[in-house]
């Protein structure tokens, strides 16, 4: 696909898509390498680019915390059914790849609102019969859990993974733990639950970098992209047991490239990478 609308006839554009209107998943997708963006998109990138050179720092850390916590998941307990909400665009590495090279009868439900995620997702998963695309808020849990095809795929009444990974900043005000809640009192003990976020460290120069990338994002067309803090994302997860996220740290939140990294680290992380954090929990 092109980076411009412009080269892009009408028949080209999945339905329901406005390339004149940026999306959250194809300004990730192009950080991670992708092209399935738009004009309006590229301008979004820049303007990060710009205020935060390593910016491309924070979705790979993202994604590489995606595949390592999956790859426990799938390897390390006996989950078989994964609900993965807000999947964005097909990329290296989904979700449902990771589980099923380890099983290939775990099932994966991904949840989006998002046409271009949708279009390309129900394309690539046409002929797997262990994964499915649902279209819902994932911001209204009550929509996705009473969902007829989600109930269809996921049994609640035994152990699920939940995945809300790059999701949650996307939600303004103050209703995250909320929605958080409603999700984890409808899942089973045994069940894991997967959070990144972009992340404030609360200290100065971090904390620079945060702010400059957030006003870009609450600021523009976007209007959605907060970085909390510690004690805020954390608080998201309400009643679980946090997992320890490397060798040398208690229980809980941890930089992204930090949480159980697949190696030494040769290089030291830019700012920009210590500004996107992840957690596992347990529901027992």
């Amino acid at each position: 696909m092109s980076d411009s609308p412009s080269a892009l006839s009408p028949s080209q554009k999945p339905v329901g898509v406005d390339p004149e209107r940026p999306s959250i998943a194809r300004i990730y997708d192009g950080f991670l390498g992708g092209n399935n963006y738009y004009e309006v998109d590229r301008v979004v990138m820049e303007k990060i680019r710009a205020a935060v050179p390593e910016a491309v720092d924070i979705a790979r850390g993202n994604r590489g915390f995606h595949n390592r916590a999956l790859r426990m998941l799938a390897n390390q307990t006996k989950i078989r059914q994964f609900l993965d909400c807000g999947s964005g665009l097909p990329t290296a590495e989904n979700t449902h790849q990771i589980v099923q090279r380890i099983d290939k009868d775990h099932t994966v439900v991904y949840i989006d609102n998002d046409p271009v995620v949708l279009a390309h997702g129900r394309a690539l998963l046409v002929e797997n019969d262990f994964t499915h695309m649902v279209e819902a808020d994932i911001f209204k849990p009550e929509l996705v859990l009473g969902d007829d095809e989600v109930r269809q795929h996921v049994d609640f009444s035994e152990p699920v993974a939940l995945l809300h990974v790059g999701t949650m900043h996307h939600f303004e005000g103050d209703g995250a733990v909320d929605v958080m809640r409603e999700y984890i009192d409808a899942l089973a003990p045994g069940s894991y639950v997967v959070l990144s976020h972009f992340f404030d460290p609360e200290v100065p120069e971090l904390t620079a970098i945060a702010k400059r990338i957030e006003n870009i994002l609450t600021q523009g067309p976007l209007g959605a992209g907060r970085f909390r803090t510690r004690v805020e994302i954390e608080a998201m997860l309400p009643g679980l047991e946090f997992l320890q996220p490397n060798a040398t740290s208690g229980p809980g939140l941890a930089v992204c490239d930090e949480w159980w990294p697949d190696g030494p680290r040769l290089t030291p992380l830019s700012g920009s990478a210590k500004c996107v954090a992840g957690i596992v929990g347990v529901k027992r």
